[in-house]
């Protein structure tokens, strides 16, 4: 088990170097830290009879050590019997020299009589132990040699189990960060589908919710925040967040969204950080909706299993660009069985085909998305077949964040649906 397992390090010094080849064909450096000349004078003989591959540094204290202990010394050689910073603690020099050297193996050197001594400091952190009195220069080669390759594998075992562990916090932040939306007792069924673009991320810089208030109105959002790092999935949780608080206290339209612009400019980084957005609030008796635009792509309404695209003349600027800047709330009728399709332009900014440049667009997904409703697809089974097909037309995954959320309406539908 590594040795920072075992014992807090105030400061990290660099990795030693790799060896040129594996330990076991080019030369390591030693550092052999022990108070006797004699002793000191006996590891030069040893190593000195198995061979010229190990170079050796002596130092007589801890001290004179910590100025020897260059990155590139690759095991150290400790006397047990050095004294240590507290005279009751047997193991007190080799508990220090983990402190100073955390990445490098340690060999514990002692009398053949202090067997559980030298156990002992295995469990503190050194990779092996030596009895002065059975060394020769072929099992000292050896293990100094085992000690450098078990150090390299506990080290990258250690590694690997924190990448492990941090990735499993982020995950487990991250889906919490995802919404739930909110819509008991709405005669609505929602879907929706969510890809972030960025390699093992679970969130992106898109964002959406729906939520219902106490008068029935359901109100949904869709939105991008412009980049693809973990900046910018914070910025969209923040203003996620802040549209479901607004949208309970009652604002709707430009009153909102020239709020959430005000988010947007306290919270972000840099100035040219800006979001687009689409807004939808839909009447308790489900027949009209009013829609908002903020530089966003127009939803689709399907009717009678066609679909098309909402009015998107007239809509505002993205949140961040003006500071003044109004969003004209525009009402439109739709029926009494509907389905709205909001998304982000991820899911529009694939190619059409994995060998040219031609962008997919507004155009190919609604010709895309009546094909699939032609055959039958609603809900769920939609969404997931328009991802995939948008996909499969890019040649590959889609570069950009992609979300994409279905609310529909059906005669005779009693209770909402959650995805």
């Amino acid at each position: 088990m590594p040795a920072s397992q075992h014992v807090p390090v105030p400061h990290q010094r660099a990795a030693p170097q790799a060896a040129p080849g594996s330990a076991g064909d080019g030369p390591l450096n030693l550092l052999v830290i022990e108070d006797d000349p004699a002793g000191t004078f006996t590891v030069h003989e040893l190593l000195d009879a198995a061979g010229p591959r190990i170079r050796i540094r002596t130092a007589r204290n801890l001290t004179e050590a910590e100025r020897l202990l260059t990155d590139d010394i690759h095991c150290i050689l400790l006397d047990l019997a050095l004294p240590g910073r507290d005279p009751d603690d047997e193991l007190a020099a080799l508990r220090h020299l983990l402190l100073l050297a955390p990445h490098h193996a340690v060999l514990a050197l002692t009398p053949s009589g202090h067997a559980e001594r030298a156990a002992e400091a295995v469990r503190v952190g050194a990779q092996d132990y030596l009895f002065r009195d059975e060394l020769d220069g072929r099992l000292l080669s050896r293990a100094i040699r085992y000690a450098v390759e078990r150090k390299r594998a506990d080290t990258a075992q250690y590694k690997l189990a924190e990448s492990k562990l941090r990735a499993q916090e982020n995950a487990r932040l991250e889906r919490g960060l995802l919404p739930t939306p909110l819509l008991d007792g709405s005669d609505l069924r929602f879907a929706a589908r969510y890809r972030p673009g960025r390699s093992r991320a679970l969130l992106g810089g898109d964002f959406y919710d729906t939520v219902r208030t106490p008068d029935g109105t359901v109100h949904a959002m869709i939105g991008d925040v412009c980049g693809h790092g973990p900046d910018e999935a914070a910025l969209g949780v923040e203003l996620r967040i802040a549209w479901r608080a607004l949208t309970f206290a009652g604002l709707c339209g430009d009153d909102l969204l020239s709020t959430l612009q005000e988010v947007l400019e306290h919270e972000r980084d840099s100035e040219e950080i800006f979001a687009t957005l689409c807004t939808v609030d839909i009447a308790p008796d489900g027949r009209s909706a009013g829609l908002c635009l903020a530089g966003h792509p127009a939803p689709l309404i399907a009717l009678d299993g066609r679909a098309q695209l909402l009015p998107y003349e007239n809509g505002g600027p993205a949140l961040g660009l003006l500071p003044r800047a109004r969003w004209p709330r525009r009402q439109v009728q739709l029926g009494r069985e509907w389905g709205l399709l909001m998304y982000t332009d991820g899911l529009i900014e694939g190619r059409t085909d994995a060998g040219s440049g031609q962008r997919l667009g507004q155009d190919g997904m609604l010709e895309m998305i009546n094909t699939q409703l032609a055959s039958g697809l609603r809900g769920e089974s939609l969404l997931e077949a328009a991802v995939t097909r948008a996909r499969e037309l890019n040649g590959g995954e889609l570069t950009d964040d992609v979300a994409v959320v279905l609310l529909e309406r059906k005669r005779g539908d009693r209770n909402g649906r959650r995805a």
